[in-house]
């Protein structure tokens, strides 16, 4: 029996081109990436370079609030007219106060912007309209002004204006050094540093460090080095939605977290990624379930999360300890280390996981919260942690 000849499907005439189509598509997307960086660089430099030079004028003049506050009026209704929106009064005070507040750590700028700008001329154009319109004509050997700010200033000006309006208003300097650091270094959108500001974040770490610890948040952020780096106490859950004066399970709870697994993540904090949720495990026939399952890639281990809507009690802590030590036994690599325990409860007792664990269980147990805590309490419990630290001889 014989049938017609099967004819092989020729490609759709637009077929051959999609390789063509994503690595352009991959190419222009990539450069609006970079060149939205590099516009908001330029949007820092220039309000730091604005601010500079809003205080050097007020230095030749009079040093009395009304007067600098009458320069930032007639200088808004001047720069608006000429240029159009963005340099509003409260515009011009935040670019004043960004220069003061950060022009100790970029010492560089006066000579380095300024330096590149001819010499000034009867029709010259302020320089508050442009940086880079002040720069003379380029040459074959000159570097290019997205280059030079670059070059000069992504060292230090790494965020967007807003990230640094936001940060200015953080008065402790070492608390608004610890953001600023975490949000590089984390890449934090506006929102997401909002949320860890108003999270308490900085206060909740240093409460759980020596004086050193605290120090080191403020000089070189949050470093994860052993299992008590990554803990916080409490954790602050608002995000999930639910209400503490509602009836809520821990199947709700988990579920919750799972719904809003990326800020949970955020939460936990660095180098948490997520494996499984109701890990099950078998035993003599009996199995038994971890409710969420993280791999920490900076510590390098397991880290197993139980949640618990009660009290904390002892069996809790007799389970953890089961799980913890089958995935030592039967789940890690000989390379890895060991594995981390914690506990999420809405209360706990410190004598009671004291008590019940051996010093070295790795296992810990942390309150949650489904409320943004106080961050006057949290100050006030940091500055009675403080003079209490401060009494306590350090061991040399």
């Amino acid at each position: 029996m014989t049938g017609k000849p099967v004819k092989s499907k020729s490609p759709s005439p637009g077929e051959p081109l999609l390789p063509l189509v994503k690595e352009i598509r991959d190419l222009v997307q990539s450069a609006r990436r970079t060149a939205a960086q590099n516009v908001n660089t330029l949007q820092v430099v220039t309000n730091f370079e604005i601010g500079r030079r809003i205080v050097e004028y007020e230095q030749k003049g009079s040093k009395r609030a009304a007067y600098g506050k009458q320069t930032l009026i007639e200088l808004s209704s001047r720069l608006t007219e000429e240029l159009g929106r963005g340099f509003s009064e409260r515009n011009l005070e935040s670019m004043r106060r960004f220069y003061l507040e950060y022009r100790e750590t970029v010492p560089q700028i006066p000579q380095t912007v300024s330096a590149k700008l001819p010499a000034k001329t009867p029709t010259e154009t302020p320089i508050m309209q442009t940086v880079s319109a002040k720069l003379p004509a380029k040459t074959p050997t000159e570097t290019p002004i997205s280059q030079t700010v670059s070059d000069q200033f992504i060292p230090r000006f790494t965020l967007s204006w807003s990230h640094y309006i936001v940060l200015m208003n953080i008065d402790n300097r070492d608390e608004r050094r610890f953001y600023e650091i975490e949000s590089r270094q984390n890449q934090w959108s506006l929102s997401e540093l909002k949320r860890q500001f108003n999270s308490g974040i900085y206060e909740r770490l240093a409460l759980s460090r020596d004086k050193k610890g605290v120090k080191a948040l403020a000089d070189k952020g949050q470093i994860i080095g052993t299992p008590q780096d990554v803990l916080k106490d409490p954790y602050v859950l608002e995000f999930l939605g639910l209400d503490e004066n509602t009836h809520y399970s821990e199947s709700d709870l988990e579920s919750a977290i799972i719904d809003k697994l990326e800020t949970f993540l955020l939460e936990l904090g660095k180098g948490f990624l997520f494996e499984s949720r109701q890990k099950r495990f078998t035993f003599d026939a009996d199995h038994f379930y971890v409710d969420l399952v993280f791999y920490n890639r900076i510590l390098r281990c397991y880290v197993l999360i139980d949640l618990k809507i009660g009290k904390l009690t002892h069996e809790n802590l007799g389970q953890m300890q089961m799980y913890v030590n089958y995935y030592n036994r039967e789940v890690k690599l000989d390379d890895e280390n060991p594995t981390i325990g914690m506990i999420l409860c809405r209360t706990k007792n410190d004598a009671l996981v004291n008590l019940t664990l051996p010093e070295n269980a790795n296992i810990y147990a942390s309150q949650y919260q489904l409320y943004l805590p106080s961050k006057e309490e949290l100050k006030k419990k940091l500055i009675e942690w403080s003079e209490i630290a401060s009494d306590t001889p350090e061991a040399t």
